[in-house]
């Protein structure tokens, strides 16, 4: 009798089940080897150059902090080479480590493929370079793989290099959809806007918003997001002002009218662009949450292989673009006024992602809004099963500090007991900042005194930095002692940037 083949899933399964070991080692001991993967891949529609591909997968570069383990192997693909003075910034950021040490346990391939496909399907095409990645993880059995989100591309590359994933397993991606967010919300009894999900034609919301304004009628924006889609690009704006009470014959023609009117978050999507992939992807429909005092704060958590869920941090999300939905960046920590609030909110979640079966970091956006008794009223908005933008920016300030972030205050509290806040964003841009190299960058920085400094441990990290030349951007996190510290050495690098290139 033949034997069975086990299928990719099996297979899967059983390279995930190496983590727990490895976990159980990393927590009790970080001087054990170990080799980390990190393959920054990116499977986004609204990235349409090559230079924005390869900063964001550079954005994850503090993951070079890990180096701080003595005995830590690090792997780091990206589709193009990076430049050497931008390792060397990260490398010497390191406390208490030779940079040179570092360095040699550093591994940098790349396929040179500079097209804005994603990195694992790049990888997935070059068999020669899985080998040469293969041969430089020391021990299988001590190595994972650290993907930014994960798909059925994140995985099979797992598979043949033959080492886990710490991330989601692809098949919970219907939790992760806007549908699929609103359905936990609903069983785990946390706040969310009213709406409807598992929409795919104009009919289907119509019909879902005259609903939605039967059960409320002082509606007066509803949203319209795509299942899948990343940082608001997926979502639009419709404005209900002016349509007949429910129930009116006229309800449905203006409703329909209101529909061809709504704004787009991305300025390159049309109304039969949008429609189509409504029906392609299906989405949902939901009240737009407005009030006076309007915040988006965000909970970090993740589920280790353990099985144990972990609240790390939260966030005040920064937004813009045209409708207000694109994230740009992140004040750390959220307004403790209600930070504890969001964060038991949270905790439902994790349980439930937890009991799944799901693995990895994640986040969960939620928007606040004053009542009048003057607490603040929680709404979750969707459920991100992937690394994001507040990721790094906080991972970075606790690789530099070993603080902690403690989830009953709402406050991250550095083993000296100071208090630490940053400001981040992506979006640090002009087009005079074309003029500048990396290594002017780092020249500027050290001449007005912005660099992190270890004693202080306070100042300014900068990430993105090859996107400078040809797109004129780059990111910072700029940490400080206070809130207002934080944002007052964030405008500060502004203004030095902004007059360093003003007559150039």
């Amino acid at each position: 009798m033949t034997p069975s083949v086990p299928d990719s899933q099996t297979e899967f399964d059983q390279l995930q089940q190496k983590l727990v070991p490895l976990w159980k080692s990393i927590e009790r001991f970080n001087q054990d080897p170990q080799t980390i993967v990190v393959v920054p891949s990116m499977s986004i529609d609204a990235i349409d150059s090559g230079a924005v591909i390869q900063a964001y997968e550079e954005r994850f570069l503090f993951l070079l902090l890990l180096l701080r383990q003595p005995r830590a192997r690090l792997i780091y693909v990206t589709s193009r080479t990076i430049l050497p003075s931008i390792i060397d910034y990260y490398l010497d950021l390191l406390p208490g480590v030779i940079p040179s040490h570092a360095r040699q346990r550093l591994f940098l391939p790349s396929p040179m493929d500079g097209s804005v496909r994603p990195l694992s399907e790049k990888l997935l095409e070059r068999p020669r370079l899985i080998e040469r990645i293969r041969s430089l993880i020391m021990d299988p059995d001590r190595a994972h793989l650290v993907p930014f989100n994960t798909t059925n591309r994140e995985k099979e590359l797992a598979l043949q290099l033959g080492i886990p994933m710490y991330g989601a397993d692809p098949k919970f991606f219907p939790l992760g959809t806007k549908s699929g967010c609103r359905k936990i919300f609903m069983d785990e009894d946390v706040p969310y806007p009213l709406g409807r999900e598992d929409l795919g034609s104009k009919k289907d919301l119509v019909e879902a918003i005259a609903q939605m304004r039967v059960t409320k009628p002082s509606i007066r924006q509803v949203m319209v997001k795509l299942n899948e889609g990343v940082s608001g690009e997926g979502n639009a704006v419709i404005d209900l002002a002016g349509v007949p009470a429910p129930g009116d014959a006229k309800e449905a023609a203006m409703l329909d009218e209101c529909l061809r009117a709504m704004k787009f978050e991305s300025q390159e999507v049309t109304y039969e662009s949008y429609m189509k992939k409504l029906h392609e992807r299906q989405g949902v429909v939901e009240e737009r949450i407005l009030g006076e005092e309007f915040r988006s704060p965000s909970v970090q958590l993740r589920v280790t292989p353990l099985g144990k869920v972990e609240l790390l941090s939260t966030h005040d999300q920064l937004l813009g673009g045209p409708t207000g939905q694109s994230y740009l960046g992140c004040v750390f920590p959220a307004e403790t006024d209600y930070a504890p609030l969001i964060t038991r909110e949270a905790a439902k979640v994790g349980k439930r992602l937890a009991k799944e079966g799901v693995i990895g970091r994640f986040a969960l956006d939620f928007v606040v809004v004053r009542a009048k008794d003057g607490t603040w009223e929680p709404y979750a908005i969707e459920i991100n099963l992937r690394k994001g933008g507040t990721t790094h920016p906080f991972l970075t300030l606790q690789f530099l500090t070993d603080g902690t972030y403690d989830t009953e205050t709402g406050i991250f509290t550095a083993p000296n007991g100071q208090q630490k806040f940053f400001v981040a964003s992506d979006h640090v841009e002009s087009p005079r900042y074309r003029t500048l190299t990396p290594d002017d960058l780092f020249d500027i920085v050290v001449r007005h005194n912005l660099h992190f400094d270890q004693t202080r441990q306070t100042g300014v990290v900068f990430h993105m930095m090859s996107a400078l030349g040809e797109l004129g951007r780059t990111g910072m996190t700029a940490v400080g002692n206070s809130h207002e510290d934080a944002k007052a050495l964030y405008d500060r690098a502004i203004a030095v940037l902004d007059e360093e290139t003003r007559n150039v």
